[in-house]
């Protein structure tokens, strides 16, 4: 029975009603890198549905702990180097989940790695909709110490059944995070609203802010990170948002001019997610995201480091650049007289993105033709 009401809590917390399942797209979605060794060897390959690593950035999050984190270091990342950043960096994101707040301890709370049975243990009844393997899935390591993950193999052990196919790897994940943050805690930090955590239209299945949220701060908070809504009031969860956390976020939108920005400043990131622990951003670049990520770990520490610093954009479809950050050459003008559709007036997404966070600073794409 309460195998039963865990697995209904699960999908109404999730779709806010039972009778609805995740479609193929999801259902076939795992965690995969590009080739070992080779110039993209530090990246997953994105999936289209939208809740994959490169929100949480693992790749060079868990890549960066190496004493030699430069980008030809990453170039030779091999196979099971890749194995042990992701697991190091989906473990972080379940603790993080469990302590209920970005890059904290996760003492006094557990962490929950769900897998798939190999026999069904729920049976449906009423509306619920069966999909063959939420009904199977089982929480196979249940961890209350913290330390643990960072000495004890096991839960290593365990991330690489997410990356095969037919693992239903991405969505057995999020299960992961929903049981480690906890599902009465999680509706806690939605306020108990029955605002569900997908959104479900014509059959395609899209992440709301709040597991954007859950991913990078540990807290489902309803707070888009962008601004534009106001923080929750009861439970607080809209704070997560300015913590400072392992990684960040960055957003502006296409086409977005620079006067046009002084005169109607559109939703940019909170200082807490614009100024991370580790020099790695998410990015919200039109509708599409992107990892944006240093190799100086004392970046965001030194300021003497911001002058002029290197940077390396990642847009999860295959393409990578790097760009050299210069923000005390000339400041980013236009013209307020130009049109938006005036040659030169408009900008790609990501160095909109990077001027959120460093205004007026020059972005040389080095001889890469841009792209997002």
């Amino acid at each position: 029975m309460r195998l039963l009401k865990n697995t209904v809590g699960l999908r109404k917390l999730l779709f806010g009603d039972v009778s609805l399942r995740f479609s193929c797209e999801w259902a076939n979605a795992h965690f995969r890198f590009r080739q070992p060794c080779s110039d993209l060897a530090y990246a997953l390959e994105a999936e289209k549905v939208n809740v994959t690593a490169q929100r949480r950035a693992p790749s060079p999050q868990g890549l960066s702990r190496s004493r030699d984190p430069g980008i030809p270091r990453l170039h030779r990342v091999s196979g099971q180097e890749q194995s042990e950043a992701l697991a190091a960096a989906l473990a972080d994101t379940l603790w993080a989940a469990a302590a209920g707040e970005g890059g904290g301890g996760g003492r006094g709370r557990r962490a929950v790695v769900c897998l798939l049975a190999a026999a069904t243990h729920v049976v449906p009844r009423g509306d619920y909709e069966a999909d063959s393997f939420t009904e199977r899935q089982r929480n196979c390591f249940n961890q209350t110490s913290y330390t643990c993950h960072n000495s004890s193999p096991v839960i290593t052990n365990f991330f690489f059944q997410f990356r095969g196919e037919g693992s239903h790897g991405v969505i057995l994940f999020l299960y992961s995070l929903l049981f480690s943050r906890t599902l009465e805690r999680a509706q806690e930090d939605l306020d108990c609203t029955a605002t569900p955590l997908l959104e479900f239209s014509f059959g395609n299945i899209t992440c709301t802010q709040a597991v954007l949220s859950l991913l990078l701060t540990g807290r489902a908070a309803p707070r888009d990170p962008e601004g534009s809504r106001e923080p929750g009031s009861s439970s607080g969860a809209g704070d997560a948002w300015r913590r400072r956390g392992p990684v960040g976020y960055l957003s502006r939108r296409q086409g977005t001019a620079a006067v046009t920005a002084r005169l109607h400043p559109s939703p940019q990131a909170s200082p807490g997610l614009r100024t991370p622990r580790l020099p790695v951003w998410l990015c919200g670049l039109a509708g599409r995201h992107g990892v944006l990520f240093g190799t100086d770990r004392q970046l965001l520490s030194d300021w003497k480091r911001e002058r002029v610093f290197h940077l390396h954009f990642y847009n999860g479809q295959a393409r990578a650049a790097h760009l050299t950050i210069d923000t005390h050459s000339h400041p980013w003008e236009e013209d307020p007289a130009e049109g938006l559709s005036s040659p030169g007036k408009r900008r790609p997404p990501v160095e909109m993105a990077i001027r959120s966070k460093w205004a007026g600073a020059s972005v040389s794409w080095n001889g890469t033709e841009p792209f997002f």
